[in-house]
Order: structure tokens, then C-alpha cells, then sequence
């Protein structure tokens, strides 16, 4: 896949926002290491605006280097939100995640800022702004049962769901064991097929007028970025990171500690990658990170791409003229 390098226009942004009692919303999107982060900032300088997090690891308490959270003086005076509000050793779903988030959207409306949402975890994104199935909660004895079941088994639950659910498990890669679990979850709890579970009506954001910011750096600059990013971090001490997490009770098996950086600094620590095979394996699933968010992203027809950085200043100017439209 390659990433443009020319600028996707997005529709015209409708006139009726001005009018209308919407208040402004700004998202901004990409590939991880596309300086998201710096360009929010930017904004918010600009525009008055309050950053609201998406990246579903920057939402953990003491995952700072391998989730490239900005330090406090990087954040050069603007209120940062839905960072650090979870703990480690527990899940923070995309469900909670939005129920979190919502009323804090409208606290920032309310006082005459523009909440800027910037991250990487698409679902996240999209259960904030268009609402999630009305599902069952989760079971976690029925999750615990199923993840075992794949790690002895790793093609069987996407056996059994083509069987009971031909149309959940065409959405879902056979490898994918955390969305088949909960494919098979809600079929169990709701007693019907997933698929039907999730095309039940959602609950969308309302009140707001979305405006979607994309960054496309090109391709092998990106790449490049992300080698010597990770590299840095491994050096900024991911390893000790990920070692004080397990000190602290964090299981290694955690949603956290799973995540791309403190899986294979687990992998090191176990004895299982030397520090320069687990760089490059962290480098090489980085990249198909990256690849994956892109697919994702470019799904949405209503993102205004720009080619470059987060950090270039060309790519800022582009993205305050195109924010001055809404606010």
C-alpha cells in the first residue's frame, strides 16, 4: 500500500455549522508517528483548543515511552485529556472509553474551547463519534475459556464462527483472536447471530460539527521515522518500563502489556528475542501498524488528507486555514 503524497479535498464544509447550534469538533488522524500529537498542539495553540486522546495505550497509567506520550512541557501549556485514566491490569473497552469521553466533549463545548480528538485507534474514533451496538456485557469466565481454547487451537474459533456466523466471521481476520472472542461472546449472551447484535442501531455523537484532519506522510519517510523511534524508545528505557509494570502487579497478559513495544520487551525480558531482535520485531510490527491504520483511515470518506508530518510547517498552515472554516 502507498500513502499519497497529494492532498485528498474534503467535501465543502457546510455553511449551516456556522449557523446552526453545533459546536466545532476537530479530529485529527494518521499512521502512528505521523506527529499527530504536534499538530494537535499546534492547533489548540491557534484555535483555543483542549486535546482529547483516542490511542487506546495512552489511556494507561505508567505506559509512557512505549506509548509516546508527550512530557508535560511538550504539551506547552494546553489541558491534555483521557490520558492516564485507566489502570494497567484492567481493560479500558471502546465502550467505556466513550461513555468517559462524551460528557467531557460537552464540558470543553461548554466553555467556549474546541475539543480536538487526536490518535491512532480508529475504533476507538468510531465508537466516540457514531456509538457502538446495544450489546451484552462481557463474561470474563466465557473469555477466559475461549482465550485458552485459542491458544491450543489458534484456527478454531474462526472454524466455529464461519459455522454459527458466516457474515461476523467474513469481518474478521482468522488471526484476530480478541474480536472472535467477543464475535462468539455476544452470540452466546444474545442468543442470536453476532452480526445481527452488531447491526442493531447506534447511538451517535450529537451536537457536534466533525471536522477530520488526515496525515499522510510519505511512505518510506515514515518508515524511516519509525525505525529511529523505536529504536529511542528501547533507549529512553522501555525495558525498565515494562519491567517496574510487572513489579507492580501488571500480568503480562494484560490488554497493556500486549500492546506494540512492551510485547516485545516482554519477548526480551523472557529470554525469548536478544535487545537487537526485539528492536527490529518492534520495528517491523510498528510498520504494519502503520499500514493497517492507514486501510482503516482512508475508509472515511469525510478525512481532509494532507501529505507530510504533523511536525512539517507547511502541513500546519494547511490545517489552520482548514479549521478557521468552522470556527
Amino acid at each position: 500500500m502507498r500513502f499519497t503524497t497529494e492532498v485528498t479535498i474534503a467535501p465543502e464544509i457546510p455553511r449551516k455549522w456556522l449557523k446552526d447550534r453545533r459546536s466545532p469538533l476537530v479530529v485529527i488522524v494518521g499512521p502512528t508517528g505521523s506527529g499527530k500529537s504536534d499538530l494537535a498542539v499546534s492547533l489548540a495553540e491557534v484555535l483555543r483548543g483542549e486535546i482529547v486522546n483516542f490511542d487506546s495505550v495512552q489511556l494507561y497509567r505508567g505506559l509512557d515511552v512505549g506509548s509516546a506520550k508527550l512530557q508535560i512541557a511538550e504539551r506547552r501549556g494546553i489541558p491534555h485529556h483521557m490520558i492516564d485514566v485507566a489502570e494497567p491490569a484492567i481493560e479500558l473497552t471502546a465502550g467505556a472509553y466513550a461513555r468517559m469521553a462524551r460528557p467531557l466533549l460537552r464540558q470543553i463545548a461548554a466553555t467556549g474551547a474546541i475539543p480536538i480528538l487526536v490518535g491512532g485507534t480508529g475504533f476507538y474514533l468510531r465508537a466516540l463519534l457514531d456509538g457502538l451496538s446495544p450489546a451484552p456485557q462481557r463474561d470474563e469466565a466465557l473469555r477466559l475459556r475461549l482465550a485458552d481454547l485459542a491458544r491450543r487451537r489458534p484456527k478454531i474459533l474462526h472454524r466455529y464462527l464461519s459455522y454459527w456466523d458466516g457474515a461476523a466471521a467474513g469481518r474478521i481476520h482468522p488471526n484476530d483472536h480478541q474480536k472472535l472472542i467477543r464475535a462468539i461472546e455476544l452470540m452466546r449472551l444474545a442468543g442470536r447471530r453476532a452480526s445481527e447484535v452488531q447491526d442493531q442501531p447506534r447511538e451517535r455523537l450529537e451536537g457536534f460539527a466533525v471536522y477530520k484532519i488526515g496525515l499522510a506522510p510519505d511512505r518510506c519517510a515514515l518508515y524511516e521515522r519509525i525505525n529511529r523511534r523505536t529504536v529511542a524508545m528501547f533507549e529512553r528505557g522501555l525495558v525498565d518500563e515494562t519491567e517496574a509494570l510487572l513489579r507492580a502487579g501488571v500480568p503480562s497478559s494484560s490488554k497493556a502489556l500486549r500492546s506494540l513495544g512492551y510485547r516485545q520487551a516482554l519477548q526480551y525480558l523472557r529470554g525469548d528475542l536478544s535487545r537487537e531482535a526485539a528492536v527490529a520485531e518492534c520495528q517491523l510490527r510498528t510498520r504494519q501498524y502503520a499500514k493497517r491504520q492507514l486501510t482503516w483511515f482512508r475508509a472515511d470518506t469525510e478525512v481532509a488528507w494532507l501529505p507530510g508530518f504533523g511536525t512539517d510547517s507547511r502541513v500546519r498552515t494547511a490545517a489552520v486555514e482548514k479549521c478557521r472554516q468552522i470556527v
